[in-house]
């Protein structure tokens, strides 16, 4: 496995259009992991989240972007901070984050999405967060190999039932 080299930035405006393409293939990748489950949004409505999320003053949410030596944007991690539990829950209040990662295809294995987690994890601390968390489909098993050989455990279990159909 050769590394690549590439920078891990802010994503910006300009940067849209490839976070809008990581998205919608991301999506492709995962109806085959559960269509009851996932979809290809609308490519409009991803361009309105990431412009959204770019232009929001208060940084209350991170996307960054690995560009490579040439200037081709790799892969993005979204770090989406949790809300704060009610004062009548039993949780502990805890600054918390969820990581979505997105890599391409053709630079997997590469370390791309390593220098990612390194970048959001960062970030997160800087930004006074303590726990990050990814939220994993039981059936994507690359995915749960990498988050596990980057120091993410187990935290429960989620169970669900569907009502209709």
């Amino acid at each position: 496995m050769q590394q690549t080299r590439l920078a891990v930035r802010p994503a910006a405006l300009a940067d849209v259009p490839s976070l809008v393409e990581l998205r919608l293939a991301n999506a492709v990748a995962h109806l085959a992991l559960d269509p009851r489950i996932y979809r290809v949004p609308q490519r409009e409505a991803v361009v309105r989240h990431f412009t959204a999320m770019l232009t929001d003053e208060a940084g209350r949410d991170a996307v960054l972007v690995a560009e490579s030596h040439d200037g081709r944007v790799v892969g993005m991690i979204e770090v989406l901070r949790n809300s704060e539990p009610p004062e009548h829950q039993i949780l502990r209040p805890e600054p918390s984050a969820q990581v979505h990662t997105v890599v391409l295809a053709d630079v997997r294995g590469l370390g791309v999405g390593a220098a990612l987690l390194d970048a959001a994890k960062q970030w997160a601390i800087d930004q006074g967060i303590t726990y990050l968390s990814a939220g994993i489909h039981h059936r994507n098993a690359g995915a749960v190999r990498f988050y596990s050989r980057h120091g993410y455990t187990d935290s429960g279990v989620s169970l669900g039932r569907r009502l209709l159909g």
